[in-house]
């Protein structure tokens, strides 16, 4: 798929089940032909680390290797986002769901297999809505509704810790926050319920909603 009105206008995805196991991955490039050659390569990262993740449940290998973080690929893969004016942007797809309640390693590996910016999650040792997302040139960052009293001492990511709240906001407000501060997405504790939320920029300009549904 083309866009003219994007730098990179050429969009390619992919979504594999692998024996009942899903990998996604997506990128934008100049165009078609070089945005299916990145594809592939992107597709085979994570077919990989599917395999690794196999070969650690069967108790032959670690299930999380840290050299494996390529931030620096990030910027030059990613499709680039429309610019939609603020005044036109609408929430277009709210997706509710139960929570998966895992550890921050294995948000990391459901995170990079479907090629998500972040992975939205119930931390299993607080029980905290949380989200994890790429933090820099040091791999993965937390942020919880309540953060832990400390760090999470055995991740096997390489994992920075949000000590602020997430801030508690209508989607409203959070609409304007995401805005004024340019961020890929917001994550914040709905005002009504108290769940952790996330409202993030989607490629076409407006919004996606990830709420929890229970």
């Amino acid at each position: 798929m083309e866009n003219p009105a994007l730098e990179r206008p050429a969009l390619a995805q992919v979504n594999a089940d692998v024996n009942g196991r899903q990998a996604r991955a997506h990128v934008a490039a100049t165009t078609l032909t070089e945005a299916v050659d990145r594809l592939q390569d992107r597709l085979a990262e994570r077919l990989e680390r599917l395999e690794r993740h196999w070969e650690a449940r069967r108790g032959r290998t670690s299930a999380v290797e840290p050299h494996e973080w390529r931030h620096g690929d990030e910027p030059t893969q990613r499709p680039d986002h429309f610019p939609r004016p603020p005044e036109e942007r609408r929430v277009v797809r709210h997706k509710s769901f139960s929570l998966d309640r895992e550890t921050p390693d294995e948000a990391a590996f459901e995170m990079e297999t479907m090629d998500y910016d972040f992975q939205l999650f119930t931390d299993l040792s607080s029980g905290e809505d949380s989200v994890l997302y790429r933090g820099g040139p040091t791999g993965y960052r937390l942020a919880a509704v309540r953060p832990p009293a400390a760090p999470p001492g055995d991740a096997a990511v390489p994992l920075t810790v949000s000590e602020q709240p997430a801030p508690r906001l209508t989607v409203d407000e959070a609409k304007q926050r995401l805005d004024a501060a340019g961020f890929p997405f917001v994550f914040f504790s709905d005002t009504t319920t108290g769940r952790g939320n996330v409202l993030y920029h989607r490629y076409d300009g407006h919004y996606g909603l990830i709420t929890p549904a229970d």
